[in-house]
């Protein structure tokens, strides 16, 4: 390996969580039993959505794909994060590096993408029912489901390309848990302002274009809850986009601080935080508020397992 100023590096180092010393084990506990609740509940949304012919509408098929994006997304990250808690050595490769990058922006976009798609059809769904099944078809949210997956294969293909193209520096001590964009960069032995600028703009069109649209489409659906009238109806109309608000502002909120703020501002062990809630907490308590939310996800999961325990009942 050459000692000059486009010195590659072999291998990254991740600090982690090596300031919790003493607690690694206990986090690492912590966080298999947070990730095997997380693979647990969106598994068994994704089989009642296959299984239930009920729950075959475009709200349902988005709500699998958001499961199997969720599931994807955490094993990018998490069984990494567990090994590297028990192990001393916290290395990852050049290329496992660009590799875990590419697809965490892959799916990440997709799924804020996603989230706009959903708002899309609950805008449809309480603005125009009428039409709702010929505007919202099964070639239509394969279309929009297609539409995500490439705008997330967009910005990561062209964010890990403009990162990893840079020079790194010796050491190669990574201060975060897994290869993030500013953690990886503050590693390059130089910055061009022009790919800086890049990143940032697609930064804005993964997160703020989706979050634009989704905005627009629940200024439409409030106008259209307000012209209800009666005010259960309004209750009634409001709590089937209750869950879909809730997941958008943690999605958002969490993103939005992480990449779309000065790089002066970054703070090694605040990020690493605010990153344990999107890349572990978020995608537990998605499915866990669709279904404590949803009357249908609920009967169906009720069904499914009286199925199971009393068959003699149901097939009666």
């Amino acid at each position: 390996m050459k000692n000059d100023s486009h010195t590659v590096v072999a291998c990254f180092i991740f600090v982690g969580f090596s300031n919790l010393a003493e607690l690694q084990k206990l986090l690492f506990v912590v966080f298999l039993f947070l990730y095997l609740v997380t693979l647990t509940t969106n598994a068994t949304i994704m089989t009642i959505i296959r299984i239930d012919h009920t729950l075959h509408t475009p709200m349902y098929i988005f709500l699998c794909v958001l499961s199997f994006s969720e599931t994807c997304y955490t094993f990018v990250i998490v069984p990494k994060m567990l090994v590297d808690l028990l192990a001393e050595n916290k290395t990852i490769s050049f290329l496992g590096c660009a590799v875990q990058m590419y697809f965490f922006l892959f799916l990440g976009c997709s799924h804020s993408f996603l989230l706009a798609a959903m708002g899309y059809d609950r805008y449809v769904a309480i603005c125009n029912p009428l039409h709702y099944a010929i505007i919202m078809s099964k070639k239509a949210c394969a279309q929009l489901v297609a539409a995500c997956c490439f705008s997330g294969f967009l910005v990561a293909q062209v964010v890990t390309t403009l990162v990893f193209r840079l020079p790194f520096r010796l050491p190669s001590k990574l201060n975060h848990f897994f290869c993030d964009i500013s953690p990886v960069l503050k590693l390059a032995f130089t910055h061009m302002h022009l790919n800086d600028v890049i990143i940032f703009l697609l930064g804005i069109f993964a997160l703020m274009l989706p979050l634009l649209l989704i905005l627009v489409s629940y200024i439409y659906i409030l106008i259209a809850i307000l012209h209800i009238p009666s005010t259960t109806g309004r209750r009634k109309t409001f709590s089937t986009c209750v869950a879909h608000l809730t997941v958008v502002v943690v999605h958002y909120g969490c993103a939005s601080f992480i990449y779309l703020r000065p790089k002066s501002s970054y703070s090694s062990d605040q990020d690493t935080l605010i990153s344990v809630t999107y890349t572990i907490l978020t995608p537990l308590l998605n499915p866990m508020i669709y279904s404590l939310r949803n009357k249908e996800v609920k009967m169906a999961l009720k069904k499914a397992i009286g199925i199971r325990i009393f068959p003699k009942k149901f097939t009666q």
